[in-house]
């Protein structure tokens, strides 16, 4: 269980530093270090919360007084970012799906794992942005692809803090959004 939760962290990790962190610089054409900077009130605010929707009033004063995100797209962007695009979730959800596979002894053929990566990305877009709003989805995932949904319970224990890493992502790249989005205009 400590090496799927710190395997979970680095994915993490690696997706908003790596992934977002590249974007900001590429193509939002903001400077790494300045993205972040910026954002370190929204990031604190995500995790302690643990929820895209709490965050929402950050996120947004966020883009508006920091990055300078007219009012009107971040009004807009922001809030249908919050209930759809969950890449933070969809990481953990396809990371935990592959952990309880392996509980179980099971192997997961190479077509499952790509229904898995689409169920993930998609049921992501449907979960709420609330804290543990991805858990019910996550045991649809699972009956799908035929692991037993009972593994849940396994990770209930040390979902909170996955929830609270796993919702910075989520905000992160609503704000990058934001961001291209202005840029674009």
């Amino acid at each position: 269980l400590l090496f799927y939760v710190v395997t979970v962290l680095l994915g993490l990790v690696l997706h908003l530093t790596g992934v977002i962190g590249t974007f900001a610089v590429v193509v939002a054409r903001v400077p790494y270090r300045t993205f972040f900077r910026k954002c370190r009130a929204l990031m604190v605010t995500a995790f302690s919360t643990s929820s895209s929707n709490a965050s929402l009033p950050t996120n947004i004063r966020t883009a508006e007084d920091e990055f300078g995100v007219p009012k009107e797209i971040a009004s807009f962007v922001l809030p249908l970012g919050a209930t759809m695009n969950m890449n933070g979730t969809a990481l953990f959800e396809g990371m935990t799906v592959l952990f309880l596979a392996q509980v179980f002894g099971l192997g997961l053929s190479i077509p499952t794992q790509i229904v898995v990566v689409i169920l993930c990305i998609i049921t992501a877009v449907g979960a709420a942005g609330v804290p543990g709003g991805s858990i019910p989805l996550m045991a649809m995932i699972l009956t799908t692809v035929v692991v037993p949904a009972e593994g849940i319970a396994l990770i209930l224990g040390v979902d909170r803090i996955l929830d609270m890493s796993r919702t910075v992502p989520n905000v992160m790249g609503d704000q990058l959004t934001s961001l291209v989005i202005a840029r674009s205009e």
